[in-house]
């Protein structure tokens, strides 16, 4: 396959932007010094074998086997007819191979390539390191079938997260063997075929190769990397479609300020308030004065005087409020115009605006712990036993042969439950926000539905909000951490396991329908924001022309007798049509014009009903290749 690079592995310094960037179809190369260390591990264990030594997974049977040591001979072929499936080699060689085929029983669709392609090179990786025991032409195997686009078929259920992954890497070995399948070009087929088809070999095992190649982290960690980049990714898209919510509703941006969050630093927090300031730079609808917003009306014909203005797809108007309504509110009437538009008379803004830094931030910095653990596992060894040629004064076999248990994937598990239990908590607050878009009791002055809905045959965007609460509620009855129970396994030898595997794969199957969630926001925000916009602008045209009247035509509340309430009433509404008069157009933050301006080339704003299903697959296609940020 046609390749962009090529990643340097040394067992050391691997990146998840490494696992990514090999997940899309960048090859491996393997460091030749740190070869040179691998081979020396794998002499050091041929050398002990041969002393008679006995070494778990090597000269003794594998978990309630690890008693067991292996004799000289088959016992079975004294059996009546033999043993006729028993492998070439000796009992040795028979164990590591048996090890992997009789491990490679998961069930379930198989894992997309990508994630195929980032356990390959977790686990050349981890075996780099040089303690687990295999053999360089083993290792070059395995890469070949990485850069060869060889890719094992690995069913997504089965591991229970320790003694590692054992089944999933059972699959993905057992290719190199021959055995099982793997796609190759697009095609599903046989093991055995796709080597072929790739011009490559089949392999057998030598001493304690099937463990190092099946014991491991290596399908949680390699999932956990691929569902954090897209973490990453939606954090940023969320804060965009914060923005554009906040920015549809002219709302206030103090609760952003920079002296705020100082006073309560939580790292995500801080990023994500510096953030959202970015992105609404350059608005002039943040902020607005509560009495240059009006509130939407459904237009009609003889809504606009002007050929120009009759082309809107709306009316507005304002409340006038009265005197003898403004007892006790001389100071706020003395700061703002006595009109009442779209805009609510309050300082501050609901949560799902106001404390975007919060929960925003929050789920940030849950993203950011997972990403400290996953960055330390994926430079680290995680099979057992582990090899250690070059200790010091070695007094026992077991002073270089050590059983531990690096295998047990609870760091990772306990790391992704966290970004599990977050995953909703982003979904639900994007929903509150679209909601309060489309409902007229709540979104400040613009119409039901965001549609025009003339002849009350209109839906407008009501079901968006439909689908979104679905996805809500169908990702907090998925956030239940996996790891929190564990199932014993292997006649309670391996009696407390991390469940890791399922949580990662639940993290990276759930992020797929937070985007759906923050897509189906950014929809609604984009037709709010116009809204807003052009109601916001049309007012300020319409108090250009000079003619009070004819903005007065657009208020409630006008006295219907000459006298001093009429001075006030004419006297406050020039106030305000000079007021919209000095203003600059309306738009919001540059970041989120062109965001916008993005969206609108594949979608248009809904002016009356029409299908909205190819809509929003656009708008969940956009959100997944990142094309808005």
């Amino acid at each position: 396959m046609n390749r962009k690079h090529t990643i340097h592995l040394d067992g050391l310094g691997l990146t998840r932007e490494q696992v990514a960037a090999v997940a899309a179809g960048a090859g491996v190369e393997m460091d030749a010094n740190q070869l040179q260390k691998v081979q020396r591990t794998a002499d050091f264990l041929a050398a002990k074998v041969d002393c008679g030594e006995p070494i778990y997974g090597v000269t003794t049977g594998f978990g309630s086997n690890a008693d067991r040591l292996l004799g000289a001979h088959r016992a079975r072929d004294e059996l009546p007819g033999g043993h006729p499936d028993a492998p070439q080699g000796s009992l040795l060689e028979e164990l590591q191979h048996n090890l992997i085929v009789t491990h490679a029983v998961c069930v379930g669709a198989p894992f997309a390539p990508e994630v195929v392609r980032a356990m390959l090179v977790i686990r050349i990786n981890t075996l780099m390191r040089g303690h687990s025991g295999i053999r360089v032409c083993t290792l070059r195997a395995l890469a070949d079938l990485l850069n060869h686009d060889v890719i094992p078929v690995i069913p997504q259920k089965g591991s229970v997260g320790a003694s590692g992954d054992l089944a999933p890497l059972s699959h993905l070995a057992i290719v190199l063997l021959g055995g099982g399948e793997a796609f190759f070009e697009g095609q599903r087929m046989p093991g055995a075929e796709a080597l072929d088809k790739a011009g490559l070999k089949p392999i057998r095992l030598s001493f304690k190769e099937g463990l190092a190649l099946n014991n491991g982290t290596t399908q949680m960690l390699a999932t956990a990397v691929l569902a954090l980049q897209k973490m990453q990714q939606l954090l940023a898209t969320a804060d965009l479609a914060a923005a554009m919510s906040l920015d549809a509703f002219a709302g206030r941006s103090g609760a952003l300020r920079e002296e705020v969050h100082a006073l309560r630093p939580h790292p995500g927090q801080v990023e994500t308030a510096s953030n959202l300031r970015k992105l609404l730079d350059g608005s002039t609808l943040v902020d607005i004065p509560y009495h240059l917003v009006p509130r939407f009306r459904p237009w009609t014909v003889e809504a606009w005087h002007t050929p120009e203005a009759q082309a809107q797809r709306f009316d507005i108007y304002w409340d006038w409020v009265p005197l003898n309504q403004r007892h006790g509110r001389e100071a706020f009437y003395n700061r703002f115009l006595p009109f009442k538009g779209g805009k609510k008379h309050q300082p501050q803004d609901a949560y799902c605006l106001r404390c975007v830094p919060q929960v925003h931030g929050a789920v940030r910095d849950a993203v950011a712990q997972a990403c400290r653990v996953i960055d330390i596992e994926l430079n680290a060894v995680t099979d057992n036993p582990l090899l250690f040629p070059d200790a010091e004064n070695p007094r026992h076999i077991e002073d270089q042969v050590i059983s531990a248990g690096h295998f047990h994937g609870m760091p990772l598990a306990l790391a992704m439950s966290y970004v599990k239990a977050a995953i909703p908590v982003l979904a639900s607050i994007s929903e509150r926000r679209l909601n309060k878009l489309v409902d007229p009791a709540n979104n400040d002055g613009l119409p039901a539905f965001l549609t025009g809905n003339e002849d009350a045959t209109d839906s407008g965007f009501m079901i968006v909000q439909y689908t979104a609460a679905g996805l809500v509620n169908d990702l907090a009855t998925r956030a239940h951490p996996a790891s929190v129970y564990s199932v014993p396994t292997s006649a309670n030898a391996e009696d407390h396991v991390s469940m890791g595997a399922n949580e990662a794969r639940h993290v990276l199957e759930m992020t797929e329908d937070l985007g759906y969630a923050i897509a189906l926001e950014l929809y609604t925000a984009a037709q709010a924001l116009e809204y807003r916009q052009d109601m916001l602008n049309a007012a300020r045209h319409l108090a250009g022309q000079g003619d009070w009247q004819a903005l007065a035509e657009k208020i409630h509340g006008a006295p219907r007798a000459e006298g001093p309430q009429q001075v006030q009433f004419e006297t406050e509404v020039r106030a305000l049509m000079q007021a919209l008069a000095d203003t600059q157009e309306f738009h919001a933050g540059e970041a989120v014009r062109t965001a916008l301006a993005r969206l609108r080339e594949h979608i248009d704003f809904l002016r009356s009903d029409r299908p909205m299903d190819s809509d929003v697959r656009s708008v969940c296609a956009l959100v997944a290749s990142g094309a808005l940020l």
